[in-house]
């Protein structure tokens, strides 16, 4: 059975190589090939033995997703459209900005949570992705930006942050996450720092706890709710692990975390959760953890109930959390003229929840 090499981090591709009868020191050398050079061709690698480049060729390939559609934003956003097989595809985005280049990572076919807000809950849930599905996200993305050639961020990158917020809860998919995410940190492959590597969650519990222990990176929650009634609507998760647990965990967090506070985001949805009370509530709710808000202007949806609150309305907001002392920031709308922009990602989901309504578009059709 040939093996997809995409699906190892370094450990596992070491491991893989010693069952071959290989040393160690290759497995490395393969992994700056793949992730470093972005070559997928075994013959091109040249500083390996011509007949273990013939062995490798003979039992493994590096295959990422293919690209069904590539979209660029009239604001330089760019959104992937990417096949993972059966009728389901995925999408990232790449968000270039003046001092970095961030890439908006996928870790499901959909999602099962179904916050209330978001278009890919709506899309149902299909599967986790794998390893190769994940990080070949960014292994596509980089090949795309030419980015394996060093344009420059700083050190080299186009892609200098990575933000697992794409379609799915990514601790739902721990152990594919969490390897995807070690390949980002390796210096034999992307090399990125603990800080520019986010992973947000729904709030589970104990998932955090597990990531906090395995693979400590910058964590965003998805909190859209100062109280336990309003959140058990818009974040049903919360039924599961409400408020009180979500805190506790961040707190525990934070003895491991790359940063010293965790992120809160924060959808402003007009006349649901955007008062001024809901925001004296978030104040009380989080006065133990060292925290900073991104409040996201809703971005809209077919068959969506919500609406976006008003600028007016989100600017008084973050101005009561900003005069408790929390550093808030108000996330700039980018890529919905592409239906890129945060809560937007749908792609195309077999639904195996039965959640979705819709007719789901052949891949095909995403072609035209």
């Amino acid at each position: 059975m040939t093996v997809n090499l995409l699906d190892f981090d370094a450990e596992g591709l070491a491991a893989w190589f010693a069952e071959q009868g290989e040393k160690p020191f290759r497995a490395k050398q393969v992994l700056r090939w793949i992730h470093r050079s972005g070559v997928a061709d075994f013959a091109a690698m040249t500083d390996i033995a011509r007949s273990l480049r013939e062995k490798l060729t003979a039992v493994a390939v590096v295959a990422p997703p293919q690209v069904v559609s590539d979209k660029l934003s009239d604001d330089g956003t760019r959104k992937f459209l990417i096949d993972v097989g059966s009728g389901n595809a995925v999408e990232a985005v790449f968000i270039p900005e003046d001092d970095r280049g961030t890439l908006c990572v996928s870790t499901q076919a959909g999602c099962a949570l179904d916050c209330a807000f978001c278009a890919t809950g709506k899309q149902g849930f299909n599967r986790n992705l794998t390893v190769a599905e994940i990080i070949g996200q960014l292994w596509v993305a980089n090949k795309a930006l030419g980015a394996v050639h060093g344009a420059n961020f700083g050190e080299g990158r186009v892609i200098s942050n990575v933000v697992l917020m794409g379609m799915g809860e990514p601790l739902a998919n721990f152990e594919n996450s969490v390897t995807a995410l070690r390949l980002m940190l390796d210096d034999n492959a992307y090399g990125l720092s603990r800080r520019r590597v986010t992973v947000s969650t729904s709030g589970l519990v104990p998932v955090i706890d597990r990531l906090r222990d395995e693979c400590p990176v910058a964590l965003a929650v998805s909190l859209h709710a100062p109280n336990d009634r309003l959140r058990d609507e818009l974040v049903p998760i919360n039924r599961k692990y409400p408020l009180k647990e979500l805190m506790a965990a961040c707190r525990r967090y934070l003895d491991k975390a790359p940063r010293d506070f965790i992120t809160f985001e924060y959808v402003m949805l007009a006349r649901i959760n955007d008062s001024d009370a809901h925001a004296r509530e978030l104040l009380a709710l989080v006065k133990s953890v060292p925290c900073k808000f991104n409040l996201i202007p809703f971005n809209p949806f077919p068959g969506s109930p919500f609406r976006r609150s008003p600028a007016e309305r989100v600017r008084r907001f973050a101005d009561v959390l900003m005069q408790a002392g929390i550093v808030t920031t108000t996330r700039r709308t980018r890529g919905d003229d592409i239906d890129a922009a945060c809560g937007q990602l749908a792609g195309q989901v077999r639904d195996k929840t039965r959640r979705a309504a819709g007719r789901i578009i052949p891949l095909q059709e995403a072609r035209a």
